[in-house]
C-alpha cells in the first residue's frame, strides 16, 4: 500500500491520544515458603510433606475466593561443616514454594495471618494486579482513541477546517499493572513461628489502587484550510 503523502489539497495531521485509568485490582498473589530442618533426610522430608499439606490444606479451604494454586521450587539439600580434613553431613534441610491467587479480598487478611502462623512457614505479598483479558485495557485504549480523534479535531478547527480521513492508528505502548503493588509487610520474606492456639487476628490488608495508561499514534487528513 503506497503511503500518502501530505499536499496542499490534502494536508495532514499527527496526533498522540493517550488513556489512563486507575481502577481497584481485581487479583491478590502470595507467596508461601515452608521449611524443614532435620538430622537425617528422611525426617526433613516428613516434616517438609507435613507443612505443605497443612498450607495447600488452608489455602484450598477458602473455595471459589482462591483461582490459582502452584507449586513453584522444591529443594532438599545436606547441610555440612568441616571436620578434619573432611565434611560431614550434620543436617539436611528442606523448602517448598506455593503460589496463590486470590479474587476474593475479603479472605486474605485472615489468610495471610493463619499461613504466616504456621510452624516454620514465611509469608510473601499480596502483590495486586489485574487480569490479563481484563477489560480495562481495552476501555483505556478506547479513552487513547478517542483523545486522539478528539485532539486532531482540535488542531484542524483551529485552522478553520475539519478531519476528512483517517490515515494511521499505531499503538504506542500500553502500561499493564502486574502484581506490582505489594503490602508493607512484604517487603522481605518474614518468617512467623507458631502463636497462640486462637491464633492472631486478621491482618486488615488495604487493596493498592492500579493504574493503567495506553497511547497511540493518529494521522488523519484534513480539508484545505482557508488560510
Amino acid at each position: 500500500m503506497t503511503e500518502r503523502h501530505a499536499t496542499p489539497e490534502a494536508p495532514q495531521v499527527t496526533v498522540r491520544g493517550e488513556g489512563r485509568l486507575e481502577v481497584d485490582p481485581e487479583v491478590a498473589r502470595i507467596w508461601v515458603t515452608v521449611t524443614a530442618r532435620g538430622p537425617d533426610r528422611q525426617t526433613a522430608l516428613t516434616d517438609l510433606t507435613r507443612r505443605n499439606a497443612q498450607v495447600l490444606d488452608l489455602v484450598k479451604g477458602q473455595g471459589p475466593a482462591v483461582e490459582k494454586v502452584e507449586t513453584g521450587s522444591l529443594s532438599i539439600a545436606p547441610e555440612t561443616a568441616r571436620k578434619g580434613r573432611g565434611e560431614r553431613v550434620h543436617a539436611y534441610r528442606g523448602r517448598v514454594r506455593i503460589s496463590a491467587e486470590l479474587s476474593d479480598f475479603t479472605v486474605l487478611g485472615e489468610l495471610v495471618t493463619r499461613l504466616a502462623d504456621l510452624e516454620q512457614t514465611a509469608v510473601e505479598g499480596p502483590w495486586w494486579g489485574l487480569r490479563p483479558a481484563s477489560p480495562v485495557y481495552a476501555e483505556a485504549r478506547r479513552l487513547a482513541v478517542t483523545e486522539a480523534v478528539q485532539r486532531a479535531r482540535a488542531y484542524a478547527e483551529a485552522l478553520g477546517t475539519s478531519l476528512a480521513s483517517l490515515l494511521e492508528l499505531s499503538d504506542a505502548g500500553l502500561g499493564e499493572p502486574s502484581f506490582a503493588g505489594r503490602a508493607a509487610f512484604g517487603a522481605e520474606m518474614v518468617g512467623y513461628a507458631a502463636g497462640a492456639p486462637d491464633g492472631p487476628p486478621p491482618l486488615d490488608l488495604e487493596p493498592q489502587r492500579q493504574t493503567v495508561t495506553a497511547g497511540v499514534v493518529a494521522r488523519f487528513t484534513m480539508a484545505p484550510p482557508a488560510l
